[in-house]
């Protein structure tokens, strides 16, 4: 078990050898520095179990930590989204089975961590959003993220479900291609469809997933300095912190 303070968990072996990764933290599970190094940490612990990723008190993830990003600087901001670029390659790339439980509401980055997930099943309730809203912030996608979400949505659905940057309900978000399931009971649904991708055998699933993921996260010299040069810079520019400000006062 990965322990945090205050005897919270983020991770723990069950007793059918799969393994429950639990995102947990305030500001509705929240994305901060502290959350995704213990996030990445389970993820070792759980050493290709099959493994479920689910969120706490209604709630997958609302996306990053906003007031722990707007406070960042230049080097503080690009150690930050390449803390996240980590925790998502590790997910994606993680070698046994991953089912995402999104049974509340996942927004930004919460959405992106569910889509590093094999399988991910949305509880039907209509009052749930999902969806990439980074381009309504102005935030503009490092490029290893951007590259998952060209990955996993439909060629048809990427512009929308990018460039419109909306929050979608469970059934619109299967049909974009956010999700692949809604269920009535999201948690018993996804332990259903990693028992099924857990029926293989577990060296070659491994095998198979390694090559079909093979060069999706991988970025060139030339996105590397994009990200260095302009991305972070646009990040901690002031007019996006003034952005970032206003949806702090907005939820206050």
């Amino acid at each position: 078990m990965i322990p945090g303070r205050g005897g919270t968990w983020y991770g723990r072996a069950m007793a059918d050898d799969t393994y429950e990764l639990v995102i947990r933290a305030p500001g509705r599970n929240a994305l901060s520095r502290e959350l995704m190094e213990r996030l990445l940490g389970a993820l070792r612990e759980a050493a290709g179990r099959p493994l479920v990723l689910r969120g706490v008190d209604g709630v997958f993830s609302a996306g990053l930590n906003l007031r722990e990003v707007a406070a960042l600087d230049a080097s503080g901001m690009a150690a930050f989204l390449r803390l996240l670029e980590a925790l998502i390659g590790a997910l994606y790339d993680y070698p046994g089975p991953t089912v995402a439980c999104v049974d509340g509401h996942a927004i930004a980055g919460g959405c992106v961590l569910a889509l590093c997930c094999d399988w991910r099943v949305a509880a039907d309730q209509p009052q749930l959003r999902l969806g990439l809203n980074e381009v309504a912030l102005g935030l503009e996608f490092p490029p290893a993220i951007l590259a998952l979400v060209r990955d996993r949505v439909p060629r048809r659905h990427i512009e929308r479900v990018v460039l419109e940057a909306g929050l979608y309900d469970p059934v619109t978000a299967c049909a974009l291609g956010l999700v692949d399931e809604v269920a009535a009971d999201a948690p018993t649904a996804a332990r259903a469809a990693l028992a099924r991708l857990a029926a293989s055998p577990a060296e070659t699933y491994r095998a198979t997933k390694r090559a079909v993921h093979a060069g999706v996260l991988a970025l060139s010299a030339a996105q590397q300095r994009d990200f260095e040069e302009r991305i972070v810079p646009a990040w901690c520019a002031p007019a996006t912190k003034a952005r970032i400000a206003a949806v702090l006062e907005r939820r206050r």
